[in-house]
């Protein structure tokens, strides 16, 4: 994956753009566990941390920043992805949903280890993903900010050895965050 430093670098690619209007409309009225805050402002702070606060420029890691809960949290599957931008967007998508067919303790052991084997891009959208709900867990009740924790914590552990130098600032981001 580039991450071209051209002047337009700062630029929203056009194909992330389309990829945040489309997981606006798959997320309808979902809502944040705040129960005020409208779904889609997940996805768009995801993709603000990915361009600006990581500085990716790879358009289909930005895309499917935007698009990383779409299989996961609506009827969006893979093929609708794969079809509306690509197989590599939709194929990072998938890697980025858990298979919510199996029991909690067991799917997340296996999401965090499907993460760890992943493509960087798909790395760096769910160290994205990490960062944005642990900013929103603040104002969230203990318990909730515990488990956010929790799962940052571990997924942390897992990508430790496996992110390239050029992208350590992203993880030294999240692990501040994460209060480590």
């Amino acid at each position: 994956m580039t991450n071209s430093a051209s002047p337009k670098s700062d630029a929203i690619p056009e194909i992330a753009l389309r990829a945040l209007s489309f997981a606006a409309r798959r997320h309808g009225a979902q809502w944040r566990k705040d129960g005020e805050t409208p779904y889609v402002a997940h996805p768009a702070r995801v993709l603000f941390i990915l361009g600006h606060v990581f500085k990716v420029s790879d358009p289909d890691t930005l895309a499917a920043g935007a698009l990383h809960d779409t299989i996961e949290d609506t009827t969006t599957d893979w093929d609708d992805i794969a079809r509306e931008f690509n197989p590599r967007i939709a194929d990072f998508v998938a890697l980025l949903s858990k298979d919510k067919r199996k029991e909690e303790g067991t799917r997340e052991g296996e999401f965090v280890e499907q993460l760890a084997q992943a493509p960087i891009g798909v790395k760096l959208c769910k160290l994205a993903d990490t960062l944005d709900n642990l900013l929103d867990a603040q104002g969230l009740p203990a318990d909730k900010r515990r488990k956010a924790l929790d799962k940052a914590r571990g997924l942390l552990s897992a990508f430790a050895e496996t992110l390239p130098a050029e992208w350590r600032h992203a993880y030294d981001l999240v692990r501040a965050q994460a209060g480590l």
